[in-house]
C-alpha cells in the first residue's frame, strides 16, 4: 500500500466512532428478559401470544442502537420513524386478527451491498453514497413478506472487497469486544449490531468468508449455505458468492434461513426443496457422527490462539458421541484458482467506475481489475477445471465423513488501523484476501458452512469454529451446529461495550 493509501486510511478510520479497549473478558448475559438479547425464535412466540408488542421490540432496539452505534459504526442509515411506523402496522394486523408470518413484528437490519426500496444503500463507496434503490433485493423482498421490520442498514467495505470493515463514506466499524480492534468483514456491521442487540438477526453476503469471519471476530453466527440455497437476483452462474443469515443463535439462523431461501426462477443455481423444513426443531443424537478434524490446511500460518480455542472443541464433539479423526479435503491450487475467478468479478462489475474515477476506488479493488486484465484465457481454463476438481473431491471426501471442522479465520481479531495483515505468524502474506484462506478454501468446495462460538483468546477475543457439511445439506449442518452450540454456550458472553 503506498503512502498516500495509508494517509487515506488512517482518515477512514478517524472518522469511525472512537474509544479505548475495554476490559478483556466481557460478562454473562443475566437478565433473560431483556429484549435485545432475546432470541428471535423467543421473540417471535412472545410476539404471537401478545407477551409482547412490535412497537416495545422496535423501541427497545432503538433504543440500543442510540446507546451504542456510537461507539462501534455498525449501522449507518437508520431509518426510526419508518421502523415505528412498521411496528404499528404490524400490531394493528394481529390485534385484527390477520394471518402472522414467520418474522411478523421483529426487528432487522440489511447489510448496506443490499438493495433497500427507499432507503439508501451505499456499497461503501463514494460512487452510490446518495444512493436510493427504488426496488428491494429478493432477499429483502422475503423478509418483508414474513413479516420483519426494517432499522436500517449496516456497514461493509467498499464493494464488500476484503474482511476489514471500513470505507471512505463512514469509516471503521469497531470490534465490541475491544474498541482498538477491527470486526472483521464484510459484513462487519451486520456482526456488530447483532453482538450489541441492535437486532435479532440481519442479513449478509459471503464470497471469501464476509458471513463467517465476522461472525467468528464477534461471537455471532453466521451461515454460508450452499449456492443456490438463497438464491440471487441475478442470472449468474458463479457458485463464489452468495447471500445468507446472521444472527445470535443456531435456531434464530435456521428460522431466518426458512424465509430467504427457496426457489427463484430469475438464479439458474436456485434449490427448489421447500425451505419450510428449516423453522423445525434442530434437537438430533448425533452420537457415531463421523467429523474430520482439520490439519493444517495445507501448511498455512495460523495464529497459536486461533489453533488452540479451535482445538479445545474436539473433546466437545467427541462428548456429543462423534468420531473424530484428523482429515482434510486436498486444497493445493485453489491459492491460484479462486484468485483467479474472483477477479473475474470485480473486473465485470467495477472496471468502469475505477476508469471513471480511479481515487475513488480503493487499492485492492484496483489491484483485482488490474489482474483480471493481466491473467490469459488459460488461466481462467486451468481455474475452472480446478474448481470443478474441488466439487468432485469434497463429493468423494463426505461419502466418508459427516462433518468438517476448521476454523474460521487464521488470525484473531487485529488492530483496527491495519486494512489487512500482511503477516501470519512470521509468514508473509502476498495478496489482501490471503489471511482468509481457511475461509475461502471453504467457499470454492461449495458446501454449507457456519461460523460458530468457539471460545476466547486469553486476551478475551472472540474465536469461531467453522464447521462444514455435504453439498445441499445445509439440516444436517444446522442439527449438528446446535448440538454444539447447547454443549458449548460460548455466545453467551456479552460484549463489554454494552455495559459501558
Amino acid at each position: 500500500m503506498s503512502d498516500i493509501d495509508r494517509r487515506t486510511f488512517g482518515k477512514i478510520v478517524g472518522a469511525a466512532a472512537m474509544g479505548a479497549a475495554l476490559p478483556n473478558m466481557p460478562p454473562t448475559i443475566s437478565a433473560a428478559d431483556d429484549l435485545c438479547y432475546l432470541s428471535a425464535v423467543e421473540l417471535a412466540t412472545r410476539i404471537r401470544k401478545k407477551e409482547l408488542s412490535s412497537r416495545e421490540l422496535v423501541a427497545a432496539n432503538l433504543a440500543r442502537i442510540e446507546q451504542v452505534n456510537p461507539k462501534v459504526n455498525a449501522v449507518i442509515t437508520l431509518v426510526a420513524d419508518q421502523a415505528r411506523a412498521e411496528a404499528a402496522r404490524a400490531d394493528e394486523a394481529q390485534a385484527r386478527g390477520e394471518r402472522l408470518s414467520a418474522l411478523h413484528g421483529l426487528p432487522i437490519l440489511h447489510k448496506d451491498l443490499i438493495d433497500t426500496a427507499g432507503i439508501r444503500t451505499t456499497h461503501g463507496s463514494p460512487f452510490f453514497k446518495d444512493n436510493v434503490p427504488k426496488n428491494d433485493a429478493l432477499i429483502v423482498a422475503r423478509v418483508k413478506r414474513a413479516g420483519a421490520i426494517t432499522l436500517g442498514k449496516t456497514n461493509t467495505p467498499e464493494f464488500g472487497a476484503g474482511s476489514q470493515t471500513f470505507n471512505t463514506v463512514f469509516g471503521a466499524t469497531r470490534n465490541p469486544y475491544d474498541l482498538g480492534r477491527t470486526c472483521g468483514g464484510s459484513s462487519g456491521g451486520a456482526a456488530v449490531a447483532l453482538a450489541c442487540g441492535m437486532s435479532p438477526i440481519a442479513t449478509g453476503s459471503d464470497t471469501g468468508g464476509s458471513l463467517r469471519n465476522p461472525a467468528s471476530f464477534c461471537n455471532v453466527v453466521g451461515f454460508r449455505p450452499t449456492p443456490g440455497r438463497v438464491p440471487s437476483d441475478s442470472s449468474t452462474w458463479s457458485p463464489l458468492s452468495t447471500s445468507g443469515p446472521m444472527a445470535r443463535s443456531v435456531a434464530d439462523v435456521a428460522l431466518f434461513l426458512s424465509v430467504i431461501a427457496g426457489a427463484n426462477a430469475a438464479s439458474p443455481l436456485s434449490l427448489t426443496d421447500d425451505p419450510s423444513r428449516f423453522a423445525a426443531a434442530l434437537d438430533a443424537n448425533v452420537k457415531g457422527a463421523r467429523v474430520a478434524w482439520w490439519r493444517n490446511l495445507g501448511g498455512i500460518p495460523v495464529e497459536p490462539e486461533v489453533r488452540r480455542v479451535v482445538d479445545a472443541n474436539r473433546s466437545v464433539f467427541e462428548s456429543l458421541g462423534c468420531v473424530v479423526e484428523e482429515a482434510e479435503p486436498d486444497f493445493a491450487g485453489v491459492d491460484e484458482a479462486f484468485p483467479t475467478l474472483r477477479h473475474l468479478s470485480y473486473h465485470s462489475s467495477y472496471a468502469a467506475l475505477a476508469r471513471q474515477k480511479p481515487e475513488w476506488v480503493k487499492d485492492t479493488i484496483r489491484w483485482e481489475i488490474a489482474e483480471a486484465e493481466r491473467q490469459s484465457a488459460a488461466d481462467v481454463a486451468h481455474a475452472m477445471e480446478r474448481q470443478a476438481k474441488m466439487y468432485a473431491d469434497s463429493t468423494r471426501f463426505f461419502q466418508r465423513y459427516d462433518y468438517f471442522v476448521l476454523p474460521v479465520t487464521q488470525v484473531v481479531p487485529f488492530d483496527v488501523n491495519t486494512p489487512y495483515p500482511t503477516s501470519i505468524d512470521g509468514t508473509p502474506m502476498r495478496t489482501y484476501i490471503d489471511w482468509m484462506r481457511s475461509c475461502w478454501y471453504v467457499t470454492f468446495m461449495a458446501n454449507p458452512a457456519i461460523s460458530l462460538p468457539a471460545g476466547f483468546t486469553n486476551a478475551g477475543l472472540p474465536v469461531g469454529l467453522q464447521l462444514v457439511g455435504r453439498h445441499r445439506d445445509e439440516w444436517s449442518v444446522l442439527r449438528m451446529a446446535y448440538a454444539f452450540e447447547q454443549a458449548t454456550r460460548h455466545a453467551a458472553r456479552r460484549p463489554p461495550v454494552v455495559g459501558a
